[in-house]
């Protein structure tokens, strides 16, 4: 007689709707992704890459401060944005700026933020996002609980988290899917995972199969995808935002960052070009435009023209940007939800002495 026997058992599904030729699982193809809403994302990813490319030239030049590109993850980026609905809130990492895009983030904010001003990082109501959280992890308690407030509330909204590859290595995340998973809130955490936590290899950060599976033991369902198609990420996240009443879900995103961590950052220092180049080959926004061009509703002469008028109307944010004048007091006012005496008493001395003018 044994007394052996199995307790758990579990397994973690990798889903791609549309391969790297652009050819589609039509029995997996979300029934209410129409051809204009393709449309749309593709342009929202071609946005999201050319804003990235003028912030990069803007902190070269020294107009900018150290910018973390997102170059080659736009399909994470926009194929999660397109499923949410226009009440659900997300929480970002740092490397979400096609989300804010996608929600409407007006782009001068967007780089003022990384000019340097936090004025930048205050988000309109409207965008139902939170500001960039640049230190690894700590967002994670954060968004349970915005997700815990809306069960409790019964608002029937849902709240999506941002987290790296590299994110997932950290107490933050192992005690927020924890809690998540004991109170089933309404939380959609997506794991954009490009391999790479500045020169740390995913393969060094844990020995688990897939990051997915993290989320078994805090009793959360959780599936891979692949990360550079935005129809297998817009499904994901539809799917699980359908069911975010019964409680989380983790879907880990494979993709890559094809360039440097941040811009202060050099990537031919610990990879290899050959990795590189193999993953340009899976380029997110080659695969979505060679299949919208497969089915008539996509052209060369609608890309040069999207592009065009994109660019036109970075620089002009850019402008707006640059001659923003920051105010000092706000050094003193959006620290705390009120001014303690100590700050008040720091603020008049300030204003007595003229001391933001030298």
């Amino acid at each position: 007689m044994s007394l052996i026997k199995d307790v758990f058992e579990g397994k973690i599904q990798f889903m791609q709707v549309m391969d790297e030729k652009g050819d589609i699982d039509e029995e997996l193809f979300p029934k209410d992704l129409t051809d204009d809403k393709l449309a749309e994302m593709l342009k929202l990813m071609l946005l999201t890459r050319n804003a990235d490319a003028k912030a990069v030239s803007l902190q070269r030049q020294g107009r900018a401060a150290t910018y973390a590109p997102t170059l080659g993850e736009e399909a994470v980026n926009i194929g999660s944005a397109a499923a949410m609905r226009s009440g659900d809130i997300f929480v970002p990492a740092f490397r979400q700026h096609g989300v804010y895009f996608a929600r409407g983030l007006p782009l001068h904010l967007f780089y003022m933020y990384w000019m340097g001003f936090e004025e930048g990082n205050m988000i309109p109501p409207e965008v139902h996002g939170y500001p960039m959280s640049v230190p690894v992890g700590t967002q994670m308690p954060h968004s349970v609980g915005i997700a815990f407030a809306q069960k409790y509330k019964k608002t029937g909204k849902a709240v999506i988290a941002y987290i790296g590859d590299g994110g997932t290595s950290e107490g933050d995340f192992y005690e927020a899917i924890n809690f998540a998973g004991v109170w089933k809130v309404p939380l959609v955490v997506i794991i954009q995972n490009n391999q790479w936590a500045i020169s740390m290899p995913r393969s060094k950060q844990t020995a688990a199969q897939t990051l997915a599976q993290k989320g078994m033991a805090a009793g959360i369902n959780g599936i891979q995808v692949d990360g550079n198609d935005a129809i297998s990420v817009y499904k994901a996240t539809a799917d699980a935002l359908k069911n975010a009443d019964k409680g989380p879900t983790i879907i880990e995103a494979v993709t890559y960052r094809l360039g440097m961590h941040t811009t202060s950052d050099d990537p031919t220092k610990y990879r290899q070009d050959s990795e590189v180049s193999e993953w340009q080959s899976k380029d997110p926004i080659l695969r979505l435009r060679s299949y919208l061009m497969k089915k008539g509703v996509w052209s060369e002469k609608i890309e040069n023209d999207t592009v065009d008028e994109q660019k036109k109307l970075i620089d002009k944010e850019v402008e707006i940007a640059e001659a923003f004048k920051a105010d000092p007091k706000t050094m003193f006012q959006n620290v705390y939800s009120f001014i303690p005496d100590e700050l008040n008493d720091e603020l008049k001395d300030a204003e007595a002495h003229n001391f933001w003018q030298g």
